[in-house]
Protein backbone atom coordinates (compact mmCIF):
# COMPACT_ATOMS: atom_id res chain seq x y z
CA UNK A 1 0.00 0.00 0.00
CA UNK A 2 1.41 3.33 -1.04
CA UNK A 3 1.86 5.90 1.75
CA UNK A 4 0.07 9.22 1.41
CA UNK A 5 2.71 12.03 1.63
CA UNK A 6 0.09 14.56 2.65
CA UNK A 7 -0.88 13.15 6.01
CA UNK A 8 -1.66 15.47 8.92
CA UNK A 9 1.66 14.63 10.54
CA UNK A 10 3.64 15.56 7.48
CA UNK A 11 1.66 18.73 6.93
CA UNK A 12 2.23 19.99 10.48
CA UNK A 13 5.85 18.86 10.75
CA UNK A 14 8.04 21.94 11.34
CA UNK A 15 10.54 22.92 8.71
CA UNK A 16 14.04 22.44 10.13
CA UNK A 17 15.45 25.14 7.89
CA UNK A 18 12.85 27.66 9.04
CA UNK A 19 13.88 27.41 12.70
CA UNK A 20 17.31 29.06 12.27
CA UNK A 21 15.70 31.79 10.16
CA UNK A 22 13.07 32.46 12.81
CA UNK A 23 15.60 32.54 15.62
CA UNK A 24 17.85 34.85 13.59
CA UNK A 25 14.93 37.19 12.92
CA UNK A 26 13.97 37.14 16.59
CA UNK A 27 17.55 37.85 17.57
CA UNK A 28 17.69 40.76 15.14
CA UNK A 29 14.52 42.26 16.61
CA UNK A 30 15.82 41.86 20.17
CA UNK A 31 19.17 43.40 19.18
CA UNK A 32 17.44 46.34 17.46
CA UNK A 33 15.28 47.00 20.52
CA UNK A 34 18.25 46.76 22.87
CA UNK A 35 20.33 49.08 20.70
CA UNK A 36 17.43 51.55 20.45
CA UNK A 37 17.13 51.61 24.23
CA UNK A 38 20.89 51.97 24.55
CA UNK A 39 20.87 54.82 22.02
CA UNK A 40 18.05 56.65 23.79
CA UNK A 41 19.66 56.35 27.22
CA UNK A 42 23.10 57.39 25.97
CA UNK A 43 21.65 60.30 24.02
CA UNK A 44 19.68 61.48 27.05
CA UNK A 45 22.81 61.48 29.22
CA UNK A 46 24.70 63.47 26.57
CA UNK A 47 21.87 65.99 26.09
CA UNK A 48 21.11 66.73 29.75
CA UNK A 49 24.81 67.28 30.54
CA UNK A 50 25.44 71.03 30.96
CA UNK A 51 27.06 72.55 27.91
CA UNK A 52 26.96 75.61 25.69
CA UNK A 53 23.43 74.94 24.41
CA UNK A 54 22.00 74.36 27.88
CA UNK A 55 23.74 77.45 29.22
CA UNK A 56 22.44 79.62 26.40
CA UNK A 57 18.87 78.31 26.77
CA UNK A 58 18.91 79.02 30.52
CA UNK A 59 20.32 82.50 29.94
CA UNK A 60 17.65 83.27 27.33
CA UNK A 61 14.93 82.05 29.69
CA UNK A 62 16.16 84.16 32.61
CA UNK A 63 16.65 87.34 30.58
CA UNK A 64 13.73 87.19 28.16
CA UNK A 65 11.23 84.60 29.37
CA UNK A 66 9.68 81.33 28.24
CA UNK A 67 9.09 82.30 24.60
CA UNK A 68 12.75 83.20 24.16
CA UNK A 69 13.81 79.95 25.86
CA UNK A 70 11.86 77.94 23.28
CA UNK A 71 13.44 80.00 20.50
CA UNK A 72 16.89 79.35 22.01
CA UNK A 73 16.20 75.61 22.26
CA UNK A 74 15.09 75.58 18.61
CA UNK A 75 18.17 77.52 17.49
CA UNK A 76 20.56 75.22 19.36
CA UNK A 77 18.82 72.15 17.94
CA UNK A 78 18.98 73.62 14.44
CA UNK A 79 22.69 74.21 14.93
CA UNK A 80 23.43 70.49 15.20
CA UNK A 81 21.85 69.69 11.81
CA UNK A 82 24.96 70.64 9.77
CA UNK A 83 27.13 68.51 12.05
CA UNK A 84 24.87 65.49 11.58
CA UNK A 85 24.84 66.00 7.81
CA UNK A 86 28.63 66.29 7.88
CA UNK A 87 28.84 63.00 9.79
CA UNK A 88 26.53 61.26 7.29
CA UNK A 89 28.37 62.62 4.26
CA UNK A 90 31.81 61.89 5.66
CA UNK A 91 32.83 65.54 5.94
CA UNK A 92 33.45 65.09 9.64
CA UNK A 93 36.15 62.55 8.80
CA UNK A 94 37.84 65.17 6.62
CA UNK A 95 37.70 67.66 9.49
CA UNK A 96 39.09 65.02 11.82
CA UNK A 97 42.13 64.54 9.59
CA UNK A 98 42.53 68.17 8.50
CA UNK A 99 44.17 70.26 11.21
CA UNK A 100 43.53 73.48 9.29
CA UNK A 101 39.79 72.95 8.81
CA UNK A 102 39.35 71.92 12.44
CA UNK A 103 41.37 74.87 13.77
CA UNK A 104 39.59 77.46 11.62
CA UNK A 105 36.13 76.38 12.76
CA UNK A 106 37.30 75.93 16.33
CA UNK A 107 38.75 79.42 16.69
CA UNK A 108 35.68 80.95 15.05
CA UNK A 109 33.69 79.24 17.80
CA UNK A 110 36.10 80.51 20.47
CA UNK A 111 35.83 84.10 19.25
CA UNK A 112 32.04 83.89 19.14
CA UNK A 113 31.81 82.50 22.69
CA UNK A 114 34.07 85.27 23.99
CA UNK A 115 31.92 87.76 22.10
CA UNK A 116 28.86 86.26 23.82
CA UNK A 117 30.59 86.66 27.20
CA UNK A 118 31.33 90.32 26.47
CA UNK A 119 27.78 91.04 25.32
CA UNK A 120 26.34 89.31 28.38
CA UNK A 121 28.45 91.50 30.67
CA UNK A 122 27.30 94.62 28.82
CA UNK A 123 23.69 93.39 28.83
CA UNK A 124 23.45 93.61 25.06
CA UNK A 125 22.71 91.26 22.20
CA UNK A 126 20.44 88.23 22.30
CA UNK A 127 20.72 87.90 26.10
CA UNK A 128 19.83 91.47 27.00
CA UNK A 129 17.05 91.70 29.58
CA UNK A 130 13.93 92.80 27.71
CA UNK A 131 10.31 92.51 28.75
CA UNK A 132 9.19 93.10 25.16
CA UNK A 133 9.75 89.97 23.09
CA UNK A 134 8.70 90.05 19.43
CA UNK A 135 9.36 88.09 16.26
CA UNK A 136 12.53 90.05 15.56
CA UNK A 137 13.87 89.26 19.01
CA UNK A 138 13.00 85.57 18.55
CA UNK A 139 14.91 85.44 15.28
CA UNK A 140 17.95 86.95 16.94
CA UNK A 141 17.81 84.38 19.73
CA UNK A 142 17.44 81.53 17.21
CA UNK A 143 20.35 82.74 15.05
CA UNK A 144 22.60 83.10 18.10
CA UNK A 145 21.78 79.57 19.28
CA UNK A 146 22.40 78.25 15.77
CA UNK A 147 25.81 79.94 15.54
CA UNK A 148 26.87 78.73 19.00
CA UNK A 149 26.50 75.09 17.94
CA UNK A 150 27.51 75.28 14.29
CA UNK A 151 30.86 76.86 15.20
CA UNK A 152 31.83 73.95 17.44
CA UNK A 153 33.79 71.41 15.35
CA UNK A 154 33.77 68.90 18.20
CA UNK A 155 30.09 68.22 17.47
CA UNK A 156 30.84 66.91 13.97
CA UNK A 157 33.49 64.54 15.27
CA UNK A 158 31.20 63.51 18.13
CA UNK A 159 28.40 62.49 15.76
CA UNK A 160 30.89 60.77 13.45
CA UNK A 161 32.01 58.58 16.37
CA UNK A 162 28.64 58.32 18.14
CA UNK A 163 25.99 57.45 15.55
CA UNK A 164 27.72 54.53 13.75
CA UNK A 165 27.89 52.60 17.04
CA UNK A 166 24.14 52.04 16.83
CA UNK A 167 24.04 50.85 13.22
CA UNK A 168 24.38 47.16 12.42
CA UNK A 169 27.30 46.18 10.22
CA UNK A 170 24.98 44.31 7.84
CA UNK A 171 22.37 47.08 7.75
CA UNK A 172 21.16 47.44 4.16
CA UNK A 173 20.42 51.16 4.52
CA UNK A 174 22.99 52.68 6.89
CA UNK A 175 22.35 56.27 5.78
CA UNK A 176 18.63 55.89 6.38
CA UNK A 177 19.32 54.40 9.79
CA UNK A 178 21.70 57.26 10.62
CA UNK A 179 19.04 59.74 9.53
CA UNK A 180 16.53 58.09 11.88
CA UNK A 181 18.97 58.23 14.79
CA UNK A 182 19.78 61.86 14.02
CA UNK A 183 16.09 62.76 13.99
CA UNK A 184 15.57 61.06 17.35
CA UNK A 185 18.60 62.84 18.83
CA UNK A 186 17.35 66.22 17.58
CA UNK A 187 13.85 65.64 18.97
CA UNK A 188 15.27 64.71 22.36
CA UNK A 189 17.58 67.75 22.32
CA UNK A 190 14.70 70.11 21.60
CA UNK A 191 12.49 68.53 24.28
CA UNK A 192 15.17 68.59 26.99
CA UNK A 193 16.25 72.15 26.22
CA UNK A 194 12.63 73.36 26.24
CA UNK A 195 12.13 71.77 29.67
CA UNK A 196 15.31 73.46 30.92
CA UNK A 197 14.17 76.80 29.53
CA UNK A 198 10.60 76.67 30.83
CA UNK A 199 11.83 75.71 34.28
CA UNK A 200 14.23 78.68 34.32
CA UNK A 201 11.52 81.00 33.00
CA UNK A 202 9.34 80.10 36.00
CA UNK A 203 11.77 81.78 38.39
CA UNK A 204 12.60 84.68 36.05
CA UNK A 205 10.30 87.23 37.72
CA UNK A 206 11.96 86.63 41.07
CA UNK A 207 15.37 87.36 39.57
CA UNK A 208 14.95 90.25 37.12
CA UNK A 209 13.36 92.41 39.84
CA UNK A 210 16.58 92.20 41.88
CA UNK A 211 19.36 94.25 40.24
CA UNK A 212 22.12 92.80 42.41
CA UNK A 213 21.07 89.24 41.61
CA UNK A 214 20.92 90.04 37.88
CA UNK A 215 24.35 91.64 38.06
CA UNK A 216 25.95 88.55 39.53
CA UNK A 217 23.92 86.32 37.22
CA UNK A 218 25.25 88.17 34.18
CA UNK A 219 28.77 87.81 35.52
CA UNK A 220 28.20 84.11 36.06
CA UNK A 221 26.90 83.55 32.53
CA UNK A 222 29.69 85.67 31.05
CA UNK A 223 32.29 83.70 32.99
CA UNK A 224 30.71 80.42 31.87
CA UNK A 225 30.74 81.45 28.20
CA UNK A 226 34.37 82.55 28.54
CA UNK A 227 35.27 79.24 30.22
CA UNK A 228 33.56 77.26 27.46
CA UNK A 229 35.46 79.31 24.89
CA UNK A 230 38.75 78.56 26.65
CA UNK A 231 37.93 74.86 26.80
CA UNK A 232 37.13 74.86 23.09
CA UNK A 233 40.41 76.67 22.36
CA UNK A 234 42.36 73.81 23.93
CA UNK A 235 40.23 71.09 22.32
CA UNK A 236 42.02 68.63 20.08
CA UNK A 237 40.76 66.46 17.26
Amino acid sequence: MRRNPYTADSLWQPDAAAEPRASAATGAVIWARAMSLSFLLTSLIVIISPGTGVLYTLAAALTKGSRASIAAAFGCTLGIVPHMLAAMLGLAAVMHTSALAFSVLKYCGVVYLLYMAWQTLREQGALAVDARVDARSDRRVIVTGFLINILNPKLSIFFLAFLPQFIAVDDGHPLLRMLELSGAFMAMTLAVFVVYGLFAAKVRDRIVTRPKVMKWLRRGFAGAFAALGARLAFAER
